[in-house]
């Protein structure tokens, strides 16, 4: 089962219905509503699709309301706890350091190891930036974002 099927039984479990909807605009991709996720019809490629998924069962899990209006901060915080649900989900710290025992090196390669796209990627490490500062230790790594991604593994 790759990471697509397992988000669309995870989203089947918590009676989440996932609906293939063209949302009127091709820069509009994933919208959650009252346990309804759309996805828009222009969204073909795998990955994008499970980045957007994994980002509106986020907003399942953590959102409360309304929150269409990004002017207001509260709104803003839950967005971001929304996409930070989907970071975790679908990369995770772990997920980067499978990456780099898997010999990865590259960007490219990692959101491929991990069926994500470059962008949702590079999102999640900004984000991961955000929230852990140089550099963060999982187990005996030692995950680094700043120059840029990098895994060393304690000795």
């Amino acid at each position: 089962m790759n990471k697509l099927e397992q988000l669309e039984q995870e989203a089947f479990e918590d009676k989440v219905r996932v609906h293939d909807y063209y949302l009127g605009e091709d820069s509009l991709k994933g919208i959650y509503i009252d346990g309804n996720v759309a996805i828009n019809t222009s969204v073909s490629n795998s990955a994008e699709k499970t980045c957007i998924l994994a980002e509106e069962l986020g907003h399942h899990h953590t959102s409360v309301g309304d929150i269409i209006n990004m002017t207001d901060a509260g709104n803003r915080k839950q967005e971001r706890q929304a996409r930070l649900w989907g970071y975790n989900k679908l990369i995770g710290l772990t997920g980067i350091i499978n990456a780099f025992r898997a010999g990865c090196q590259r960007r490219h390669e990692i959101a491929e190891l991990l069926d994500v796209t470059e962008e949702y990627l590079q999102e999640c490490i900004d984000c991961y930036r955000d929230k852990y500062g140089v550099c963060t230790e999982v187990d005996n790594y030692i995950i680094y974002f700043i120059p840029r991604l990098a895994v060393m593994e304690k000795v």
